[in-house]
């Protein structure tokens, strides 16, 4: 893979591609970075530290031997191709093996961290990298997310700092580090759970300083270590940024991009949950599934997934007494299909699916017992629903993350599915709630569950939706969020009759918009919608016909942070072409002003593929700005955007 190079030469290691090169000191594989460019923009940093990056609790006087092994991995239909540098290191009785991916064309190196054999006190803030950057005027600001949605409703945090003489610990899994004279920077991302969520969490992600930048927390400690296996821990990624906002934005987006193969008719979808009506499992069984089926192809969604109540086992989120997440394998036949419900299994549902053209999708608890120590009877359930249905989506719930063994369990679950199935699996991986995974880790599995919204105890208002995945997808790829819109007439008594902002205020197409630059998730029974709920069937129709496009560009927030009163949206980027999604919240304004990505003093065409705007071409200001209007609140428009062509390109 020419792009991509890794040598060892002279004492020096050096891992490069067309746009970042590091170069640390090699120190018996003890690496002490030395020096970060970027190649593209032809600068970079000398790094003034003499201590290793890397600092497990081990004396610095421990000697140490390392050996490199460079490989080349393939593309699969999971994993782009890689170039793997592996530096193994004995310290003592440790061995650290530090695996580095290195992308073509990707400004960022990431770095995978094991350990094995044995360790003595881990110290709490332990590295997992280091920079000792040159000079002082830098600016370091953090940003932390948070999951476990049915807690949470903000779930985005930024804390910008100077750093000074003292180190000050920050919160959260990514740091931006930009140079205040330079339009230049660096970017840090801790590919861990959310920080409260870490196993061993030492109080910080990021530990700054002047003239010293570390990243910390390796969630492992020495009970995790074993003298034969190798036992995981958390990666860091370093990349380099620059030209302004947006060229912070998208250095971070093309890492992300690089953690899973998208793979359209796989991971496009527009998903409908029946438990977003609170059925629960009461409703639930073969009749009801082909009337959803049936429903759900006249409102045009591609996938219907069939959640808690389709086995045979009972859980504890079920309706009916006596259920329970534990225990699951002293039951043989929890995981089949509910013989009373579905007395002829799953097949007659899939190939009903299959003839009006809709996936049929599971949802699955792994088997907690002993930190999930049956994984490989749960992985073996879920590859034979694939092989026997072709079933190859499954919402994962139900997940405590408490210690290591459980998280490395897991992994092997999903491992082993996706290997057995040549990747054609992927999961919906729940966040709403526990000890989880997160928004930056675990992500080459599939795409995030992000919320439980109920208008049954009115915590759904499509503005808190908008709000979170706008705030989101600054810094996570919408693409890989499922975004729920629901049954706005439900449970309209459970709102004040006055609130303009109730769902029952919001037309039905533009509680589904707001889903638009993610994976729409119809969190509805759709046999329980009014007839007047089916006449968005054509705008869901369209919306599929660009949604690939759509999602093949970086998409990112634009306007005003979403309010319920105010003008929003995303830009989906593709060089000189993309999406603009943008959306009147209730107000009284008819146009607004928006600053756009990468655009600046050029003509605009904007086709309008859906939504109340209107075809044209706007100039765009020196700063991005462009104007738009639109007819009334709760108004959207979805345009195709253009640069026009200057008289000089023709």
């Amino acid at each position: 893979m020419i792009e991509c190079q890794v040598l060892l030469q002279n004492g020096i290691l050096t891992l490069e591609n067309t746009l970042i090169r590091r170069q640390y000191r090699w120190n018996s594989g003890r690496l002490i970075g030395l020096r970060i460019d970027d190649v593209a923009r032809g600068h970079g940093w000398n790094l003034e530290g003499r201590l290793p990056d890397l600092l497990p609790a081990v004396p610095a006087s421990t000697p140490a031997s390392g050996r490199l092994a460079v490989t080349e991995q393939p593309a699969t239909a999971a994993s782009p191709a890689y170039v793997r540098a592996e530096v193994i290191t004995a310290l003592g009785d440790l061995i650290i093996k530090r695996i580095f991916r290195l992308y073509p064309d990707c400004p960022a190196i990431a770095c995978d961290l094991y350990l094995r054999g044995a360790i003595g006190e881990t110290p709490p803030r332990a590295n997992l990298e280091r920079l000792a950057l040159p000079g002082v005027h830098w600016r370091a600001k953090a940003v932390q997310f948070f999951d476990v949605t049915d807690r949470h409703n903000t779930l985005v945090y930024e804390r910008a700092v100077l750093p000074f003489r003292s180190e000050l610990p920050l919160e959260g899994n990514l740091l931006y580090l930009d140079e205040i004279l330079r339009d230049r920077g660096l970017f840090v991302l801790k590919e861990a759970p959310s920080s409260y969520a870490q196993l061993h969490y030492p109080g910080a992600d990021f530990v700054v300083k002047q003239g010293e930048i570390r990243a910390v927390g390796l969630g492992v400690a020495a009970p995790d270590l074993h003298p034969e296996t190798w036992t995981r821990a958390y990666g860091v990624v370093t990349g380099v940024t620059g030209d302004g906002e947006a060229g912070r934005l998208q250095a971070l987006r093309t890492y992300q991009a690089q953690l899973r193969v998208h793979q359209p008719d796989r991971d496009e979808m527009v998903l409908m949950n029946t438990w977003g009506d609170r059925g629960q499992d009461t409703r639930l069984n073969e009749g009801f599934a082909l009337a959803e089926l049936q429903a759900g192809a006249k409102l045009g969604i591609s996938h219907l997934q069939l959640d808690d109540g389709w086995q045979w086992g009972r859980s504890s989120n079920s309706a009916f007494s006596g259920g329970s997440l534990e225990g699951i394998w002293e039951n043989p036949d929890y995981w089949k299909p509910h013989p009373e419900r579905f007395p002829n299994g799953l097949g007659p549902v899939v190939a009903r699916g299959q003839e009006l053209g809709i996936e049929v999708c599971l949802w699955f608890n792994p088997s907690k017992d002993n930190s999930y120590e049956h994984w490989s009877e749960d992985a073996a359930t879920l590859i034979e629903l694939y092989r026997q249905h072709g079933i190859r989506t499954f919402k994962i719930d139900g997940v405590q993350v408490l210690d290591k063994e459980a998280e490395t369990h897991l992994r092997d679950m999903f491992d082993a599915v996706r290997a057995a199935t040549d990747g054609g699996v992927v999961f919906n991986l729940d966040v709403t709630a526990g000890q989880r995974y997160g928004y930056h880790y675990f992500n080459e599995y599939g795409n995030i569950f992000l919320e439980n919204r109920y208008t049954d105890w009115s915590n759904y208002y499509p503005h808190w939706t908008l709000r979170n995945l706008w705030m989101l997808s600054r810094y996570v790829p919408p693409q890989n969020l499922q975004i729920e819109f629901l049954n706005v007439w439900r449970n309209a008594d459970a709102y004040a009759l006055n609130d303009p902002l109730a769902p029952q205020q919001v037309p039905f197409a533009y509680a589904f918009a707001v889903t638009m630059m993610a994976q729409p998730l119809a969190w509805f029974e759709a046999t329980g919608l009014p007839p007047e709920a089916f006449a968005i069937a054509d705008v869901v129709q369209r919306y599929r016909e660009h949604q690939v496009a759509i999602h093949a560009g970086q998409i990112f927030p634009i306007g005003e942070e979403p309010s319920g009163t105010g003008w929003t949206g995303f830009q989906s980027l593709r060089r000189r072409e993309g999406y603009l999604l943008v959306m009147r919240e209730h107000n009284h304004r008819p146009n607004t002003m928006m600053r756009l990505y990468e655009l600046a003093e050029c003509d605009l065409t904007l086709r309008c593929v859906l939504g109340e705007g209107e075809d044209r071409v706007v100039r765009v200001g020196a700063e991005g700005q462009v104007s738009f209007q639109l007819p009334n609140p709760y108004s959207f428009a979805l345009y195709a955007y253009q640069v026009a062509a200057r008289q000089s390109d023709l």
